[in-house]
């Protein structure tokens, strides 16, 4: 979700500043960039070694209440083409999940901003035991969704959600964002969506779908 659909890292990165530099630490660009697609939990650890003297969930509460009230009071920032995409796939009658590491409270508000009904479901940090990279986070979608997970496109902008994507057996596109996303075994690299349509995944899909680890 954030990166990849909505432009969200900008307000991720200014929140985990003020929280770093709240205890008297510094938190750097580069930091924050090993951070994009990481688990909530996991990312917790990384700030309490910079000096944040709270629990992991405290951290994490924190954080996502100031990117949700950024999102309130600033709007849904969509990536180039991904509103345009999203709403073509529902279009053709293609059902589809937000798989996110967001908590589940933060990801509806999200979908309850779009001006549509662009997910069937979402799936977020807090409904899986294991995160991004892991593949349960997909694997779990395909369930609900109640189909094989080699019928199913992911669209990540993270290395964590790539390879959680190639893990899975989802034909996985990479849609870089702030990071570079070669190397990582995604089928096709597609620097944007803009322009994209509900049959480009679809041939995206028919061209890759041998590829697949099943």
């Amino acid at each position: 979700m954030d990166g990849t659909l909505i432009d969200t890292e900008p307000y991720w990165m200014a929140a985990e500043t003020v929280l770093v530099e709240s205890y008297g630490g510094t938190w750097t660009h580069e930091q924050a960039l090993q951070l994009i697609g990481s688990g909530l939990l996991d990312s917790a650890k990384v700030f309490q070694a910079a000096g944040v003297d709270l629990e992991a969930q405290e951290i994490v509460d924190r954080l996502t209440d100031s990117v949700s009230e950024a999102l309130r009071t600033q709007g849904v920032p969509f990536r180039p083409g991904a509103r345009e995409l999203l709403a073509d796939l529902r279009a053709a009658g293609i059902r589809t999940a937000l798989v996110t590491m967001s908590l589940r409270r933060m990801a509806t508000d999200v979908v309850d901003l779009i001006d549509f009904e662009a997910f069937d479901l979402v799936v977020a940090g807090d409904d899986v035991a294991l995160p991004k990279p892991h593949p349960e986070p997909y694997l779990h979608a395909a369930e609900l969704l109640g189909i094989d997970i080699a019928d199913a496109v992911a669209i990540e902008d993270s290395r964590t959600g790539v390879i959680s994507g190639v893990a899975s057996g989802a034909v996985t596109i990479a849609v870089p964002n702030l990071i570079p996303l070669d190397g990582l075994g995604a089928h096709e690299i597609w620097e944007t969506l803009e322009g994209r349509t509900a049959d480009d995944v679809i041939a995206l899909h028919a061209r890759h779908a041998k590829e697949v680890v099943r």
